[in-house]
């Protein structure tokens, strides 16, 4: 009994001693500090094009957040907090309003340094409050090549569901672009740090840290100086044009109008400006490069070519007489030229785009062995370039149609498809591959986006190399006849494209126009325009080089709605051309555009 008694006086001592003695002591101690965890958001990646121009960077970003556990009287604060930062008090109640007491609330973003200096010069009257310095993405060129670059948007649930281990709620990532593609390079790793804060939320004493480790940066393979000129080529009409080194596949521009402003979606925009957008029948978000779906009219007489020379339906000197129509059955299919070109072989049939010649060229080989040669060339298929949401196009043969639309193949859709139209649809970026792929040896490069990564220490990232697609399986002796035909479009008295001729360049080219038919169910702004969507599209395909050929060059541009690709599309693919060549803008190339011819 003793013993019990004894241990129950130690006990008691033991209480007193520790809530009487040192009561006030513990008590500060337990109300005024505790140990939390604030994460270090990491730097992202920046973004440079080849010649290491910046295009992307981060700026500080001041966030406003509040613990309510540590504000109270929290109504007060919050009054306080609506006055110094320059924000409605209902806004600030609303965002705390069902939340939990002890979560740090983001109440807004990007406050100012204004705000900033107004709240810290108050801090002592604002328990609970925090600012946060973040980083924040900034585009700087804004619209420019934003079709490249992407945007970054906030993280969405199902985005968070699939990735909660990387990512948090109120976290950025890539939407679109080389944002999206490269996320994984460009987001770095989260630090974070252990520290003490008092009863005000405001901290004591750092414990411990983790630095954040910031993302890769990023090397484009586009030329911002030949972007740029790209762009203004196009400024104020609806256009897609790309360039590409035509021996390994580096985008060295690839603009598309109209564009937007990624800071936008950082920023934040209004639901007007949204819809606006959104709304615009031009598709300002899409890009046309890898979207935009069109014939490829005249310039498809490439695959045409090989088709028929390959399958020996026709050579060199086979010869078709035009009149200006050719009828099959009891339909009568017109050339674009009304009286006819005459007399034809397949190198002149190219110089002057004669739909007659490949109208018979056509009929010969049937749908599905042109088919087979424009998926040789990659159409149909994704060109497996680094960028989302990329459109395959479409190449018909008589098996997609009974599939598709349940009828037979009809023989005079054959014509159609021999000169680009009926349900063929190419991507500029598509045409741009095989326009390289003629002139390179018949190599399919896939497009590469990517030049180079490194750490922002500057240590080079090693990338799994991407591969080209394929070889053509062409004769020499084939592709030197199409070739001849392209140099005849430019270089040619005859030619389609003798406005795209530069003196001291040697440039081969194809021009196209392509008929406007809309198959998106949800192209409610063409119908109610149709007057000014009636026009056709205008297309050209190039390579140019050098006479000493230490510069070469493809380009693929189409205008929507620009009619003829020998008066409006040509013209920016020659200036194009110049441009990356080192040639200045001459009266003398700008006044060939008033003697230019127009083609079908």
């Amino acid at each position: 009994m003793f013993c019990v008694m004894l241990a129950f006086a130690v006990l008691i001592a033991r209480l007193f001693h520790l809530q009487v003695l040192e009561g006030e002591e513990f008590r500060r101690l337990s109300e005024n500090n505790c140990v939390r965890r604030h994460s270090i958001d990491a730097p992202r990646g920046l973004i440079f094009d080849r010649r290491g121009r910046l295009l992307v960077d981060n700026r500080p970003s001041f966030d406003l957040s509040i613990i309510l556990r540590d504000a109270g009287p929290v109504s007060r604060t919050i009054e306080k907090l609506a006055r110094y930062a320059g924000v409605p008090a209902g806004e600030l109640r609303t965002k705390i309003r069902g939340e939990s007491s002890y979560k740090q609330i983001l109440l807004r973003r990007d406050i100012g340094r204004d705000a900033l200096a107004v709240i810290e010069a108050h801090k002592f009257d604002l328990p609970g409050v925090i600012v946060e310095t973040r980083q924040k993405r900034h585009y700087i060129r804004k619209e420019s090549a934003a079709h490249i670059t992407g945007y970054l948007g906030e993280i969405n649930s199902d985005e968070l569901g699939k990735m909660k281990n990387l990512y948090r709620a109120g976290d950025f990532v890539g939407k679109f672009g080389v944002e999206k593609a490269f996320e994984s390079s460009l987001r770095g790793k989260r630090g974070g740090r252990q520290v003490e804060v008092n009863a005000r939320g405001q901290v004591v004493r750092v414990m411990g840290s983790e630095d954040a480790r910031p993302g890769h940066n990023i090397y484009l393979t586009i030329d911002q100086e030949l972007q740029k000129k790209t762009e203004s080529l196009i400024e104020g009409v609806a256009a897609s044009a790309v360039a590409m080194e035509p021996s390994t596949g580096h985008i060295l521009a690839m603009a598309s109008n109209p564009s937007f402003d990624p800071n936008a979606f950082v920023n934040g925009m209004s639901h007007e400006e949204w819809n606006g957008i959104i709304s615009n029948p031009f598709r300002p978000m899409e890009n046309k490069a890898i979207q935009g779906e069109y014939p490829p009219a005249s310039a498809y007489k490439i695959v045409t070519s090989v088709a028929g020379l390959e399958e020996r339906v026709i050579d060199e000197n086979t010869s078709y007489f035009c009149p200006g129509y050719y009828q099959y059955g009891d339909r009568i299919f017109r050339c674009w030229k009304k009286t006819g070109h005459g007399t034809c072989n397949v190198v002149k049939a190219l110089a002057v785009s004669c739909d007659v010649f490949f109208y018979q060229v056509g009929q010969k080989l049937g749908v599905d062995r042109l088919a087979k040669y424009a998926k040789l060339f990659g159409l149909g298929s994704l060109t497996g370039i680094r960028l989302d949401n990329e459109d395959a196009g479409l190449i018909p043969t008589s098996a997609w149609k009974k599939r598709h639309l349940g009828v037979p193949w009809q023989g005079g859709e054959t014509l159609s498809v021999a000169i680009g139209q009926g349900y063929n649809l190419a991507t500029p970026l598509q045409m741009l591959v095989l326009t390289a792929a003629v002139f390179n040896g018949g190599t399919l490069c896939r497009p590469r986006i990517l030049r180079d990564a490194e750490t922002a220490e500057g240590e080079k990232i090693v990338h799994e190399g991407e591969k080209e697609t394929g070889q053509l399986r062409v004769r020499k002796r084939t592709m030197n006849i199409v070739r001849r035909g392209l140099w005849e479009v430019v270089n040619s008295g005859r030619g389609t494209a003798k406005i795209a001729r530069v003196n001291g360049i040697r440039i081969w080219g194809k021009t196209g126009t392509a008929q406007v038919i809309s198959r998106k169910k949800n192209d409610t702004g063409r119908r109610k325009n149709r007057s000014l969507f009636s026009k056709a599209h205008a297309w050209f395909v190039a390579y140019a080089k050098t006479k000493a050929e230490d510069h070469q060059i493809a380009v693929s541009v189409i205008v929507e709605h620009g009619e003829h690709g020998s008066g409006t599309a040509a013209p920016i693919a020659r200036e194009m051309i110049k441009y990356y060549m080192g040639l200045p803008d001459s009266a003398d190339d700008s006044a060939r555009s008033h003697g230019a011819g127009s083609e079908g």
